[in-house]
C-alpha cells in the first residue's frame, strides 16, 4: 500500500526537501504541497491524502486552524504536526 502525503509548510525549501526525501520511498507518494493553511484545507479535499504533514505557523491560516478544518471533513486524513517551536501553547 502506498501512503499518499500532503505537505503543508510556508517554506518552499522545507517542502521541497521533505518531498525529495519522501519520494525516495516506494511506499510514500507526495500528492500535493501547500504553502499556507488555506491551501492545505483545499488540497486535502482535492487530493485525498492519507496523511498531512502540517507546519503550525503559516500565513493566511495557521496549521492549527487548518488541522481543525481538515479533521472536520468526512473520513479525514491523519495529520502530523511538524514544528521547530517548543511553546506549550502550540502543543
Amino acid at each position: 500500500m502506498t501512503v499518499r502525503i500532503l505537505l503543508a509548510d510556508d517554506q518552499t525549501m522545507v517542502r521541497a526537501a521533505l518531498a525529495t526525501l519522501l519520494d525516495t520511498r516506494e511506499d510514500f507518494t507526495v500528492v500535493g504541497q501547500a504553502g499556507d493553511g488555506a491551501q492545505a484545507v483545499a488540497l486535502t479535499r482535492e487530493c485525498h491524502p492519507d496523511v498531512v504533514l502540517m507546519d503550525i505557523r503559516m500565513p493566511k491560516m495557521d496549521g492549527l486552524e487548518a488541522t481543525r478544518r481538515i479533521l472536520a471533513h468526512p473520513n479525514p486524513p491523519r495529520v502530523v504536526v511538524l514544528t521547530t517551536y517548543d511553546l506549550d501553547e502550540y502543543v
